[in-house]
């Protein structure tokens, strides 16, 4: 059971050190015998590599490598969870459950029995949970039933499960928010998701459904695509992609001096080009700006001339990513 005793000391916070629930994702669980080997037939990450110290971003792709989610994917139990945006979640739960009727396995939504929270620069909140989290991307590590993954440096999620059983108290999730309150400032998903944007991770959305290969998101560079676990659905072209082809668009990260949100699948326009030279994946409100990432066509965001949803709208500024693209290194996954 977990341990009831009190924190009475408050951390020293940095400007960014905050917490808030990850109120945006649901997830989606594989349970069963065949749950790892079904999917290794069906996503772009090697399940090979997961282990219960290591998690892996990955996507879900079509036939012609679109993808129709991302997510963070972990070992739990008898299967797998997936953490992707909530909207879809039902659709590509449904295009799962068509291959494997065959398969020892199970699909189901356990949005419900998990809430989940982002913590940025809360380290030390998680130690005094049990949660000694290593710094490596990708880390996991596991205490009383939480689960603390490394997101991105200093940004981590911790799963905190909604037990059903009478003899464990089933406010377990309303007792670890209490806790990280004592410790941390309570901050908003905004937040959270402009983390995400200046580490670099791309993610599909709504509003991107079945647009974007992987190599569009950068997700070979950041963990997501592995080029020697064999066939799965889509494999061909995202081979193809990184061996053979030049990769026109990909993910940027850019600025913006305006004060509304565009939303994940917005057109970006270039006036040396008769059509749009990208989409938004992510945006989020920095400080006196919008941050976000865009998937754009290289040549268009070599020439910087960069505008929202129309040749009139409003200028976009690139900045640095966190990561380089490396064919040679991405390929050895």
């Amino acid at each position: 059971m977990m341990s009831s005793r009190l924190f009475t000391l408050r951390l020293p916070m940095a400007d960014s050190a905050f917490f808030c629930t990850l109120s945006h994702e649901g997830v989606l669980a594989v349970r069963g015998a065949d749950a790892s080997k079904f999917l290794q037939g069906q996503l772009t990450c090697n399940l090979n590599y997961l282990s219960d110290t290591q998690a892996s971003l990955g996507a879900r792709c079509t036939q012609k490598g679109r993808m129709q989610s991302s997510f963070r994917i972990l070992l739990e139990g008898d299967g797998v969870l997936m953490a992707m945006a909530t909207e879809l979640l039902e659709p590509q739960l449904a295009d799962l459950k068509k291959y494997a009727v065959f398969s020892k396995s199970k699909l189901t939504d356990e949005s419900n029995a998990w809430v989940r929270f982002g913590v940025d620069h809360g380290d030390a909140a998680l130690s005094s949970l049990g949660l000694e989290l290593p710094a490596e991307t990708d880390s996991v590590v596991r205490n009383d039933g939480l689960i603390a993954i490394r997101v991105s440096p200093e940004r981590a999620e911790l799963w905190v499960p909604k037990y059903s059983d009478s003899e464990i108290p089933p406010a377990i999730h309303t007792d670890i928010k209490g806790k990280l309150s004592a410790l941390l400032a309570e901050g908003d998903l905004n937040q959270w998701l402009l983390g995400q944007i200046r580490a670099g991770i791309g993610q599909v959305m709504p509003g991107t459904r079945e647009l974007f290969i992987p190599q569009m998101l950068n997700l070979q560079a950041v963990g997501g695509v592995s080029f020697k676990k064999g066939c799965y659905t889509g494999q061909e072209i995202v081979a193809r992609m990184q061996y053979l082809g030049k990769l026109k668009r990909r993910l940027y990260r850019l600025q913006l001096d305006a004060s509304e949100l565009p939303e994940p699948g917005t057109q970006l326009f270039s006036p040396t080009h008769a059509s749009a030279i990208g989409e938004v994946v992510l945006a989020a409100h920095a400080k006196t700006n919008i941050e976000l990432l865009a998937v754009l066509q290289a040549e268009a965001a070599e020439a910087g001339d960069i505008h929202v949803g129309a040749l009139e709208g409003p200028a976009l500024q690139l900045l640095d990513l966190p990561y380089q693209l490396d064919r040679d290194r991405e390929i050895q996954r």
